[in-house]
């Protein structure tokens, strides 16, 4: 029987660092890494310009997302996901894709506090200027008001990385 790839994924809120720990893990893995931010970017450029567009274009991408990810994890290849696993909605697609085809897979919870990712939020805004307008302190509140931290219940295997204090 083949060897199934695992599906990697990450919660954590607005500024806790799951596009920088996704690329460093994907290469530590060899696995192959999907940006959720690069698609969209690339396929709706300038078309994003509120939450409720992400969350329009996130979800016309999702079902082809969940098809070419399958097929990477069927013939054995690790699959990087840095998609948002915010809520438990988003969680369960997540769990729906890896079951989907057998294949194993890890939430990694990067468990930070509101402090930690607005300061974190701050660096990246003076690194890439050019997410100053998404990368405000208005549009965290407003995001974190959605996050759902993973529970037990969920069925999922869950690796807690908790912030630097």
């Amino acid at each position: 029987m083949r060897q199934l790839g695992t599906l990697y994924f990450f919660c954590g809120k607005m500024g806790a660092g799951k596009s920088t720990k996704s690329k460093q893990l994907a290469k530590d893995k060899h696995a192959v890494l999907l940006s959720e931010d690069e698609w969209l970017s690339f396929l709706y450029p300038n078309q994003i310009t509120s939450f409720d567009d992400y969350l329009k274009f996130s979800a016309q991408l999702k079902p082809l997302v969940k098809k070419h990810v399958q097929n990477i994890l069927s013939v054995g290849t690790d699959v990087v996901m840095d998609f948002p696993a915010n809520t438990q909605k988003l969680r369960k697609w997540f769990l729906d894709i890896a079951s989907g085809v057998n294949a194993s897979h890890q939430l990694l919870f990067l468990n930070l506090n509101n402090e930690q990712c607005l300061r974190q939020i701050e660096q990246r805004r003076n690194e890439q200027p050019e997410r100053a307008a998404f990368d405000t302190e208005e549009v965290f509140i407003h995001v974190t008001r959605f996050f759902e931290a993973p529970e037990v219940s969920e069925g999922l295997n869950i690796l807690q990385i908790s912030g630097k204090e």
